[in-house]
């Protein structure tokens, strides 16, 4: 308790508690918005908090990553247009329902689902990740090794439809984080001479590149001079029928409880927990037939689920320092960035960082039953009216602000330019960027504790695979490898027999 009280103290000081009310309306801003996304806000922000408290930073990610979840819901109901990836699922019941004229209904519903989902993935990260760290402590340099070597190979092989193209982008992130100073030698590495490429790449100016250009190029690419007309967004209040919300609590825990279990598996996401989340309760239904119609539980399935993917992809990242999701590998960056290392030491060298960040994640979760609804629905709405031409130079000028404060160069809006560049041909071809930015992170704990391991073992390889530990996490490693050939094996034959 002691844990968690501290946190909580931690974060209802003014900064923390500001950052996240403000960064909260942000979110469902960037939410409503189609075309933005909580990657691409979080990824601009991180260059800005450089000299921030990193409650203060880590409060302003969790109130943008929670909100605009939420927010993605606004334009998916109102438009049929999903606000993020992840409410993808909420269009299928959301949209008839505005066509019913029961949108704020439908919004409503959004709003409390996604709160829900929210604070029950926040409470299962409160309890699960210290657990999961004190298991951690019995961990020495070659499990340290392998569990950087499985982050990467499970995120590389489950994101994406192409494992092999999710492990080449693990691979380039390998390269790209091992140029610069040798840590342990001090050698340079693939600097070419180069006095700027001493330090490595800047983490955070890649990321920027990767996450927050190819959306800006996209939007450029179908932006238009005129933006949505008022009608098109009007809100009549819908009251509920009797028995109708408590009618939704079977499948608000049945969906939070799938969207927790999503969120933990390294490259699920949000989208996947959303549709099986609305699967599951179509097919737990009575009346499975009304779903596409304007069925509230499919509102309701579908942005819990979503929602309930957020804290809990944070379990393995903030505990292993294996992300559960990209925003995920995006608070991580945020922790290099203030100097501090992920993984299980963090809980003992960081607790009240650590502590306050879940209860940072419970709060903005709660925030957005205060926040969201059918009010600041109308009033987010609205900015939906905002055309696309006036919003790329926009985005375009903050990243390169962002970008160039960080250490004062120019060259780092040339690193931006082509890491942004290269992430938007990377995913014409479906390759994954997730991890890229993963093999950058994982990488060199994975070259340090591997050569930490072998000085230690006077050089017996031998070590990375006896201890019992190490063995385990060996094997799924490669079952993790394995499985993807295995299973385009099965399907290849299957295939030859039906013919």
């Amino acid at each position: 308790m002691d844990f968690y009280l501290n946190g909580l103290l931690a974060v209802l000081a003014f900064g923390p508690l500001t950052a996240m009310i403000g960064a909260t309306i942000i979110g469902v801003f960037i939410g409503a918005l189609p075309g933005l996304n909580p990657v691409m806000a979080i990824a601009l922000l991180l260059p800005l908090t450089y000299g921030m408290d990193p409650l203060v930073a880590l409060g302003m990610v969790a109130g943008i990553y929670n909100g605009s979840m939420y927010g993605g819901a606004i334009p998916s109901i109102l438009l049929r247009i999903p606000g993020t990836p992840a409410s993808i699922a909420t269009t299928f019941d959301g949209f008839p329902m505005a066509q019913k004229g029961e949108a704020s209904k439908a919004l409503r519903i959004a709003c409390w689902s996604s709160a829900i989902g929210g604070i029950a993935s926040a409470i299962a990260l409160m309890t699960v990740g210290p657990l999961l760290a004190k298991v951690t402590l019995l961990f020495g340099p070659a499990e340290y090794f392998w569990i950087a070597v499985f982050g990467m190979a499970s995120v590389g092989v489950m994101v994406g439809s192409d494992p092999v193209k999710g492990v080449m982008a693990a691979v380039l992130g390998l390269l790209l984080g091992t140029i610069g100073i040798d840590s342990l030698s001090g050698q340079a590495r693939y600097t070419f001479g180069q006095v700027w490429l001493l330090g490595g790449l800047d983490l955070i100016v890649v990321l920027v590149g990767l996450y927050a250009l190819p959306p800006v190029l996209q939007l450029a690419e179908k932006a238009d001079l005129k933006g949505l007309s008022a009608a098109a967004l009007k809100l009549q209040r819908v009251p509920f029928k009797k028995g109708e919300i408590r009618g939704l609590i079977p499948t608000w825990l049945r969906s939070s409880s799938i969207g927790i279990a999503i969120g933990i598996l390294p490259g699920a996401g949000g989208n996947i927990a959303a549709f099986i989340s609305y699967n599951t309760t179509k097919n737990a239904a009575k009346d499975p037939e009304s779903f596409g119609k304007g069925n509230p539980k499919g509102v309701a399935a579908a942005e819990c689920g979503n929602n309930a993917d957020n804290a809990a992809s944070m379990i393995p990242a903030l505990a292993l320092g294996i992300p559960g999701n990209v925003v995920a590998a995006l608070v991580l960056s945020a922790l290099v960035i203030h100097g501090l290392q992920p993984g299980p030491q963090l809980f003992h060298q960081n607790p009240v960082l650590v502590s306050g960040f879940m209860m940072e994640m419970l709060l903005t979760s709660v925030l957005i039953f205060f926040l969201g609804g059918a009010l600041a629905t109308r009033v987010f709405a609205q900015f939906q009216r905002l055309p696309g031409v006036l919003l790329v130079p926009s985005i375009l000028i903050l990243m390169c602000v962002g970008v160039y404060v960080i250490n004062g160069r120019a060259v780092d809006l040339w690193i931006m330019l082509g890491a942004g560049v290269a992430g938007y041909f990377l995913e014409k071809v479906n390759v994954p960027l997730a991890p890229i930015i993963l093999g950058m992170i994982l990488g060199p704990m994975a070259e340090q504790s591997v050569r930490r391991a072998l000085l230690i073992a006077r050089g017996d390889a031998t070590e990375l695979f006896t201890r019992p530990l190490s063995a385990t996490l060996a094997i799924a490693t490669l079952l993790v490898l394995v499985w993807p050939i295995a299973k385009a094996l099965r399907q290849r034959k299957w295939a030859q027999e039906a013919q």
